[in-house]
């Protein structure tokens, strides 16, 4: 796999400054679409929400294939655990028969068979409760094409309408399914659904050869590589495009015809576009879809910390969903609001690193933060 260098964001921690500079010079440069809009009520983030996370590897076809897919599956299962807040209780992962006797297969907690994808989404389903999130993996081969496109899995393949059948029952949950198999197509459309995020590594049933999608989107995540707007999150708009953006990149340097072409789908309407974006029909959802949990991996907050924390993560997604909302009020109507809300951001901020951060990582953050409007005023 190429290096991440080309499209990796620098530095980790959180830079209130920079985001509030990204969202409103792209609410500036975008004319809004107001399309029909679901973020009011998805993807809230607060202190009781609970975040689950399935990975499916479906069997492999060669050995190359074999260590990719196991590497993804392992890599996904400690980038979860290590940047964004997962344990085992919360991460379930079905690998090929179930069979654990390799190095790391102590994480693996059943086959990726029918039987297996049953058991595993009925226990989550007694698990979890209303405005929780879960986000499905799927890492494999798939094949077929439109209704009859399938999620090869142990024993009888799955369709993309049977899998759908069994997420039926989550309509209470937010809900993110990334499909990263080949011919994967025809299998994300059937899951479509309104307010739930549906990515696919592939534009078309005829796009089989293997992805390297899947590669680029775990990378995306891992140590957050995929920031763009640097508030210390990766959105599935930001996973998205770094993945799309690098698999574009691999392809050109390996001199090759690209045979897959990722597509997202956030609206219900089962028509994946290329270029998700707030200001399309696709994008929106995705934009405030975030994977993390709100208490990071050793850090302690007081009650009191975490409800500011969540504060803060409210007002980054009221931000983005007015942005994408321009278009519905008036200029001096919606530039009151914007201002409204990032005066509180930048104030709830400054406490939250005056209160509850180290006091290494505000001058961190601060120095970064002066550095960055240094770069603006250029």
């Amino acid at each position: 796999m190429r290096s991440s260098t080309a499209i990796t964001a620098k530095g980790r921690t959180a830079r209130p400054l920079i985001f509030l500079c990204a969202v409103v010079l792209t609410g500036i440069t975008r004319a809004q679409n107001p399309a029909l809009d679901t973020s009011e009520k998805r993807f809230l983030d607060a202190p009781t929400t609970t975040k689950h996370a399935v990975i499916m590897t479906g069997p492999a076809v060669g050995d190359d294939n074999a260590a990719r897919f196991r590497q993804w599956s392992l890599s996904l299962y400690d980038i979860l655990t290590r940047d964004y807040g997962y344990s085992s209780e919360t991460i379930t992962l079905l690998y090929d028969d179930g069979k654990d006797d390799f190095t790391g297969g102590d994480r693996v907690d059943g086959a990726c068979s029918r039987e297996g994808i049953e058991f595993a989404l009925e226990r989550l389903a007694e698990h979890v409760k209303t405005g929780d999130q879960i986000t499905l993996f799927l890492i494999g081969h798939g094949s077929g094409a439109e209704e009859e496109a399938k999620f090869n899995i142990v024993g009888p393949d799955l369709t993309g309408v049977q899998f759908a059948s069994l997420l039926d029952r989550f309509h209470q949950q937010d809900m993110i399914v990334i499909n990263t198999t080949s011919a994967s197509f025809g299998f994300s459309s059937s899951l479509s659904s309104v307010g739930r995020v549906v990515i696919s590594s592939t534009r078309s049933s005829s796009e089989r050869y293997d992805p390297v999608f899947a590669g680029y989107f775990i990378e995306a995540l891992d140590q957050r590589n995929g920031d763009r707007d640097k508030n210390k999150r990766v959105s599935m708009l930001e996973a998205f495009v770094y993945a799309k953006a690098n698999v574009e990149l691999w392809y050109e340097e390996q001199d090759r015809l690209a045979s897959e072409h990722s597509g997202l789908d956030d609206n219900g309407d089962a028509l994946f576009s290329l270029d998700p974006a707030i200001d399309i029909a696709d994008g929106r959802l995705a934009e405030i879809a975030y994977i993390d949990s709100l208490i990071e991996e050793g850090e302690k907050l007081s009650t009191e910390g975490l409800a500011l924390k969540s504060r803060i993560q409210d007002l980054e997604r009221s931000v983005i969903v007015l942005r994408g909302k321009k278009a519905e009020y008036l200029e001096a109507e919606y530039w009151q609001q914007m201002e409204d809300l990032l005066v509180n951001l930048a104030l709830s901020t400054a406490r939250f690193n005056a209160e509850f951060k180290p006091t290494s990582s505000v001058q961190e953050s601060a120095d970064e933060s002066n550095e960055s409007q240094s770069t603006l005023d250029r």
